[in-house]
């Protein structure tokens, strides 16, 4: 969102030079308590604005909500000029009350886990019927083609789509093997609310570019309440396989929200939500 809202102050109200000032005031006008939800980061360019804007906002007296996989000492850890994020470190353990869910004997990201619903989560090659009947059962017959949304200025191609009923359909390199951000796949799920993602394979650390996108294509379908389909090699907790020496990875914490993610958006619970795409981009 920071992105988008820095894009459109350079492009649409032609702010020249440094935007963010302007982003932090119009934050805080919209109010003061700014939460954010699975907070990470795992690259260099977002460690830096994500430190002007804290400062920014904690300046301007905002009250900041956060929740994360790792304690704010070990944000980017390992990441290339840490050295640089270091000072953003020390002013969120100085300004925000640090709690530790680890202490906590209930996991609650488990308590929804005994109603899944099936149907949205299909593994290996017996279950691709299965998988295609779904999306005729969704599309009803209606035309499938291909269209092309439009997002800051780029193209995002849909291979498969059917517009009459909102549902769209991807393989798993048409999402993750290009060049995306989380402005191309917000895109996609303001458009559509149903999103079938087919043939995605099993991921190593050698897959590191892939596994980022698909982390952040998860996240972006998850805040639009998207409705997802998956048809995968494996289950969600096969998906991405590191060893002992990248335990600790950012991605590997990462993932462990996609996980849950996949999980979650398989219950009954998130299927009934209402889908709050739909703004037309």
């Amino acid at each position: 969102d920071v992105h988008k809202q820095m894009h459109e102050a350079k492009m649409i109200e032609k702010i020249e030079g440094d935007v963010l000032p302007h982003i932090i005031r119009n934050t805080i006008r919209d109010g003061r308590i700014i939460c954010f939800d699975e907070f990470q980061v795992t690259d260099v360019a977002d460690a830096l604005i994500l430190r002007r804007l804290f400062t920014g906002l904690l300046d301007e007296g905002a009250v900041i909500i956060a929740t994360s996989n790792r304690p704010p000492s070990d944000l980017y850890l390992n990441g290339l000029q840490r050295d640089l994020f270091l000072p953003f470190i020390s002013l969120l353990e100085e300004k925000l009350h640090i709690i530790s869910m680890w202490e906590s004997v209930v996991d609650y990201r488990l308590i929804q886990g005994e109603n899944k619903a099936r149907g949205v989560y299909f593994v290996g090659e017996n279950s691709k019927n299965d998988f295609e009947m779904t999306f005729k059962k969704l599309t009803k017959g209606s035309i499938i083609s291909s269209t092309k949304l439009t997002t800051q200025g780029r193209l995002v191609d849909v291979p498969k789509a059917s517009m009459k009923y909102g549902v769209a359909r991807f393989s798993f390199d048409d999402l993750c093997r290009q060049a995306r951000g989380a402005a191309d796949y917000l895109i996609i799920g303001d458009e559509f609310h149903t999103v079938f993602v087919e043939d995605i394979p099993s991921l190593t650390m050698n897959d590191v570019n892939l596994v980022r996108r698909f982390i952040i294509f998860v996240d972006s379908m998850y805040e639009c309440h998207v409705k997802l389909i998956i048809h995968a090699a494996t289950g969600p907790n096969e998906i991405f396989k590191v060893d002992l020496e990248n335990e600790f990875c950012d991605e590997a914490f990462a993932f462990d929200r996609t996980r849950s993610r996949l999980e979650e958006m398989g219950s009954d619970e998130y299927l009934k939500r209402r889908w709050i795409g739909g703004s037309g981009g």
